[in-house]
């Protein structure tokens, strides 16, 4: 008997077993997360942040002119002078320092017009989609109208009214996708005021703005959201076509897209005059569009297990 206990296994105490169940967590990829999403947040990022940080690494100022160094080519070619690393354009400046503030510029121009867009739009189609009758009409059929009408000719008139200069800038890539806005927002709120929460709201007597706010809101912001992010690589686009000819922010202030018209007429001679900020162009544009179909596909119920 003695010997039958002295083989038998110690139980271990109770504090053990549920100690004995916990793991450490694993570590792994994302669900969800595919590598060229993960690359354009990384690459994202890292652009963001040396536009925040321009002042702090831009080696000259970016409108310092020095005329015996102009059309250097990078560092590594011939000609090249060190202390330019991405070459000069030509006027001397250097083009490094202007990349980073012509990046700036850019994505805020961007953010800001998109921002202004997302607004007109989401609040004229809360307006149209709840009050509907000659409201609707009336909103729609100015939407219809700006869809229909040459952003350029858009763009002419506001400048030509307003003049040129940052602020008139914003306001005219704000208008540029207001009425996608009002289109999406409009269809989405039709829809959800035939849902039965929205019906019991109204019912026992939430007032218009108050069902807006509190029950048409939250379900936007998914849409909205998703549509912002393309919207607002169609923006830097936009605005660089602006700029590329002449009516977008005017010399010697530096954007992505003025470098590139600027530049055109040495593509031949100095093609890194034009194929620095054409890069980061591209660049900008690509991270915004994979990150928003990343952010579509995320919230859309269809796709979300699959």
């Amino acid at each position: 008997m003695s010997d039958l206990a002295a083989t038998r296994p110690i139980a271990a105490p109770p504090i053990a077993a549920p100690l004995a169940r916990l793991a450490l967590p694993r570590l792994g990829w994302p669900r969800g997360l595919s590598l060229p999403v993960a690359l354009a947040m990384l690459l994202g990022l890292l652009l963001v942040g040396a536009a925040i940080a321009a002042p702090l690494l831009a080696p000259f100022d970016p409108n310092a002119q020095k005329l015996l160094a102009r059309l250097r080519p990078p560092v590594g070619l011939a000609r090249a002078i060190p202390a330019y690393v991405l070459g000069t354009d030509q006027l001397g400046r250097d083009l490094l320092s202007r990349c980073l503030y012509g990046l700036r510029l850019s994505l805020a121009l961007a953010l800001f017009g998109t921002l202004l867009g997302t607004f007109i739009g989401v609040l004229l189609g809360l307006l149209a989609g709840l009050a509907r009758g000659v409201t609707d009409a009336v909103v729609m059929a100015i939407a219809d109208i700006k869809l229909a009408t040459p952003f350029t000719l858009v763009a002419l008139l506001v400048i030509a009214i307003a003049g040129s200069g940052v602020a008139v800038l914003v306001v005219v890539l704000g208008l540029a996708y207001w009425a996608q806005f009002a289109r999406l927002v409009r269809g989405q709120v039709l829809m959800l005021r035939e849902l039965p929460y929205v019906e019991a709201a109204r019912s026992i007597g939430a007032s218009p703005l108050r069902v807006a706010l509190r029950h048409m809101l939250p379900n936007l912001v998914g849409p909205v959201v998703v549509m912002a992010t393309l919207s607002f690589s169609n923006l830097i686009l936009l605005e660089s076509a602006l700029s590329f000819i002449g009516i977008g922010v005017q010399p010697p202030t530096a954007t992505l897209g003025s470098m590139v018209g600027q530049g055109r007429d040495y593509l031949a001679s100095a093609p890194w005059v034009v194929a620095t900020p054409a890069l980061l162009i591209a660049l900008v544009s690509l991270c915004a569009m994979l990150l928003g179909e990343a952010l579509r596909d995320r919230m859309d119920v269809t796709l979300r297990d699959r």
